[in-house]
């Protein structure tokens, strides 16, 4: 198995999450629109963060690809595929914020 697929795995599972949640939703338009910015900015920062670090991880060492298992595409010294984890984790988060916060709501006012 190769890095990019277990990528797009993890992005799959986040998509179906995030969708799953859109679906669920009845102001789903609202709430994207509340979401973009927040959810952007966020990406942005998690990319920049992701490109650092993980420049400097593997020029010091700390992880070790095996080059038969990579895309091949380079951000500096950091493969592609390392961006996808957080991008599944900036699909992933807001999509179980949805689905859990929702549910929340709806047992604190049964039990009132």
């Amino acid at each position: 198995m190769t890095y990019l697929t277990l990528s797009i795995a993890f992005l799959a599972v986040a998509a179906v999450v995030l969708a799953l949640a859109l679906a669920t939703r009845d102001d789903r338009s609202d709430l994207v629109a509340r979401w973009r910015l927040p959810v952007l900015a966020a990406g942005v920062a998690l990319m920049v963060l992701t490109a650092l670090f993980d420049n400097v991880m593997i020029a010091t060492g700390l992880m070790v690809y095996e080059p038969g298992h990579l895309a091949g595409i380079l951000i500096g010294s950091a493969p592609l595929e390392d961006f996808a984890y957080p991008l599944a984790g900036l699909l992933l988060l807001p999509a179980l914020w949805s689905l859990l916060g929702r549910r929340s709501r709806a047992s604190l006012r049964s039990d009132e």
